[in-house]
C-alpha cells in the first residue's frame, strides 16, 4: 500500500457536485494499493498514521498526533498513486490492484483507522472526485507498507 499523507486546515472530497465527506483539522490520505496489499498491510498502515506525530504541541513541536490532536481523517482512494511513468508519455497503471481486490482492502484499511478511535469520512471508491484542502505547513508525507 502506498499513501499519501497530508496535514489538512480543512479538506472535502466532492461527487458529482455533492459533497460526500468533510472533515475540519486533520489529514487527508490518498489510498493506493498494488496487488499483493494484504490485511497486514492495511493493520501496519492504519497504526502508523494513527499514531504518526505530525500535529504541534503547545512548544509548537510536531509530537502530537491526528488521535492527540482531536483531528479527523479524509480518506480517498487513489490507484494513480501506482502510475509507472519511466516509458513514454501515458502511465502505466499495471501495478495497481484490480477493483475487486482493492475497494475490500481500502474498506478494510478505513474500518482500521475507525477502530483506533478516529473519525474517518471517505469519498466513493472507484469515483471520479473532487479533492478540496487546505494543506497545513504545508506537511505532506509518503508512506508505504512494502518499506516497513
Amino acid at each position: 500500500m502506498r499513501i499519501v499523507v497530508q496535514r489538512s486546515l480543512e479538506a472535502e472530497v466532492r461527487i458529482g457536485g455533492e459533497r460526500a465527506g468533510h472533515i475540519a483539522r486533520g489529514l487527508v490520505l490518498l489510498v493506493g494499493i498494488t496487488h499483493g496489499d494484504t490485511e497486514e498491510d492495511a493493520r501496519y498502515l492504519a497504526e502508523k498514521i494513527a499514531g504518526l506525530r505530525i500535529f504541534e504541541d503547545e512548544a509548537g513541536k510536531m509530537n502530537r498526533s491526528v488521535r492527540e490532536a482531536g483531528g479527523q481523517i479524509l480518506s480517498v482512494s487513489q490507484f494513480t498513486l501506482y502510475g509507472d511513468c519511466r516509458k513514454g508519455r501515458r502511465p502505466n497503471f499495471m501495478a495497481a490492484a484490480r477493483p475487486e481486490q482493492a475497494e475490500p482492502l481500502y474498506d478494510r484499511f478505513n474500518e482500521l483507522l475507525r477502530a483506533q478511535g478516529l473519525q474517518v469520512e471517505t469519498g466513493r471508491f472507484g469515483a471520479m472526485m473532487e479533492v478540496r484542502l487546505t494543506n497545513w505547513g504545508p506537511v505532506t508525507l509518503l508512506l508505504e507498507s512494502e518499506s516497513r
